[in-house]
Order: C-alpha cells, then sequence, then structure tokens
C-alpha cells in the first residue's frame, strides 16, 4: 500500500479529522453486516487505518473476531491507542500479503483503501485465499466516474489528482472477477458525518486525508479560507448537516 500514512502527524490528524458520528458509523456496520450470511464471523479488514471501523464491526457485529491490518506502523499505534477492543487484533500487514491463514475469514472490509494499493489484482487474489468460500469483500470508496467530495468545490485541483490515483468501477471489478469472485452488487450510501460546513472546516485544518498532502501549503489555505467565509455566510436556517457518499462494490468468493 502507499507509504503515505508512515508519517505520524498525518496518522494523528487522520484520527481527528475523520471522526463521525455514532449513529452515522453504525448505520455503515449494519450495512456492511447485512452482506454476513453466518453468525459470530470472522472479519479482517484491509488498510484499517486508526480502527474505526475495525472497532465499530467489533462492538456492533455480533459475536464477531476482526483481524485489523495496516501496512503503517503510525497507524496501527494510533488504533491501539484510540480503538482498543478485545475482539479486534491490530496487525501490520499488506493487501498484497495478509497474515492469515488459508480459508480464514467470511468478511472483509477495504474502506477507502483500494486506491492506495499497488497491486489490485495479487491483493484480490490474496483475499480469495483467505475467505471461506461464499465469503464477502465490501469495497467502500469512490470510483474515478463519480467523484463527488465536498473538498472538491473549495479545492478543484483535487478532483484533477484524485481522477488519476482513484480506480474506475470497471477495473475493480475485472481484478477481482479475474480472482475468482462473483459480483453482488454496487451500491451507493450517504451518511453525515459533521453537523454543518464550519464543524467540517474545522476538521480539515490538520489536512486528515492524504489527498491533501498533493498541494502546496497556499493552495491549502486558499481552499480553507474559501470554506471558511462559505460557513460564515450561512444563515442558521441555510446550515446543514454535510454528507459524505461513498461507492459501495461487493464480491462473492465462489
Amino acid at each position: 500500500m502507499s507509504r503515505v500514512y508512515d508519517d505520524e502527524r498525518l496518522a494523528g490528524a487522520y484520527e481527528r479529522g475523520n471522526e463521525m458520528p455514532e449513529a452515522s458509523l453504525r448505520a455503515w456496520v449494519e450495512m456492511i453486516a447485512s452482506y454476513v450470511q453466518r453468525s459470530s464471523p470472522s472479519i479482517v479488514e484491509i488498510g484499517s487505518g486508526t480502527g474505526v471501523f475495525s472497532a465499530a464491526m467489533a462492538r456492533w457485529i455480533e459475536g464477531s473476531e476482526v483481524v485489523a491490518v495496516d501496512a503503517s506502523e503510525a497507524m496501527l499505534a494510533e488504533a491501539r491507542r484510540h480503538h482498543p477492543h478485545p475482539a479486534v487484533r491490530y496487525l501490520p500487514g499488506e493487501a498484497e500479503a495478509i497474515p492469515a491463514a488459508k480459508d480464514f475469514f467470511d468478511l472483509a472490509l477495504m474502506s477507502r483503501v483500494i486506491h492506495h494499493i499497488p497491486d489490485r489484482a495479487r491483493a484480490a487474489r490474496e483475499l480469495a485465499r483467505v475467505l471461506r468460500v461464499g465469503g464477502k469483500v465490501v469495497v467502500r470508496t469512490t470510483f474515478r466516474e463519480r467523484l463527488d467530495a465536498l473538498v472538491y468545490d473549495y479545492w478543484p485541483r483535487l478532483r484533477a489528482i484524485d481522477e488519476q490515483r482513484f480506480p474506475g468501477e470497471e477495473e475493480v471489478i475485472a481484478d477481482f472477477v479475474s480472482a475468482g469472485f462473483i459480483l453482488e452488487e454496487v451500491t451507493s450510501f450517504a451518511q453525515p458525518v459533521a453537523v454543518n460546513l464550519e464543524q467540517y472546516r474545522a476538521r480539515l485544518v490538520s489536512r486528515p486525508q492524504s489527498k491533501f498532502t498533493h498541494l502546496t501549503e497556499e493552495e491549502f489555505h486558499h481552499g480553507l479560507t474559501r470554506m471558511e467565509a462559505a460557513a460564515r455566510s450561512q444563515t442558521l436556517s441555510e446550515a446543514r448537516p454535510v454528507l459524505e457518499r461513498y461507492d459501495v462494490a461487493v464480491f462473492s468468493r465462489s
């Protein structure tokens, strides 16, 4: 995976800047859990970051055991600090070399990580190795064709950058189908991440996402200033929760 998150500053900022309301996080976990077909499932999260989803799945998917795998020791340190859970093991590892035995898991989650994986086809084959027959892979991302993040309104160059970084839907499907998976569905799901634009802006001050490392200091602060002005111009009646929408692709191991 990309090594950008080896940066301890970014790992710390990621935890603080990517918080999600508990109701939104639970809605995501319930959606992910809907693809699990057996009780007390074994789950692996690839690119688990600071452990938000891994710990949430352990909390809300009854009887689950979660292995959270990340290539960044800085991210794993943040996860162990902020999201310890007796049913979660945080382990170093790559998507292309998962530290688990064959046919071990019922579900794999890849949340906002597919664009960081250098060899998606190899990662798909590795997931086919560690998943049981009928096991599911849930890919949570934004495909190149549907890049619609709010940040593009304030940092337009980020869209062009992400068009180069993010894979298209058909590319991801082809990688998993070639590895022996069956595509079950591609859907879309959105949840609130901040109560208003001002709260959202405050979270971005620390550059909590890897995409912001591609901007100069001047570019970043110009966009932040524009967002602050937009937030201040909103009246109380105009203020709305900030939603984040993601594409969700679900594959089944045949």
